[in-house]
């Protein structure tokens, strides 16, 4: 499968952070790992990864945290790959997945990565 560049008439209405160090993503099904995150926001995460991920798949991922967040260093979501292309180091892929319905223990990691773990802008 050819890697696939976003749409350029999907623009991002909100702001990415970027990962001082990544987190690994998980299938939460299949315990498989899918890449590393390497950007996120309320709207949606990236991952690099060291395979294609074909784009409009939905996936129950879980990434693991690097602190506790209300008692847990995981947290589960679902999420739809939107696309996928070669990353800088053509040996990996970067992908686009978009959350679907996040929820609050989801948004609540978020806030505490973007706190404790991220670059600030």
């Amino acid at each position: 499968m050819e890697a696939q560049a976003p749409n350029p008439q999907n623009k991002r209405t909100v702001a990415r952070r970027h990962l001082i160090y990544y987190l690994r993503v998980f299938n939460h099904h299949t315990g498989d790992l899918i890449g590393n995150l390497v950007d996120i926001s309320t709207k949606g995460i990236m991952v690099v990864s060291e395979k294609v991920i074909e784009p409009n798949t939905r996936y129950r991922l879980r990434m693991v945290l690097p602190d506790t967040v209300d008692g847990s260093k995981e947290v589960d979501f679902d999420a739809e790959s939107r696309w996928c292309r070669n990353d800088a180091n053509q040996a990996f892929y970067d992908t686009g997945f978009e959350l679907l319905d996040p929820s609050m223990e989801f948004l609540d990691a978020v806030d505490r990565l973007v706190e404790d773990c991220l670059f600030k802008e």
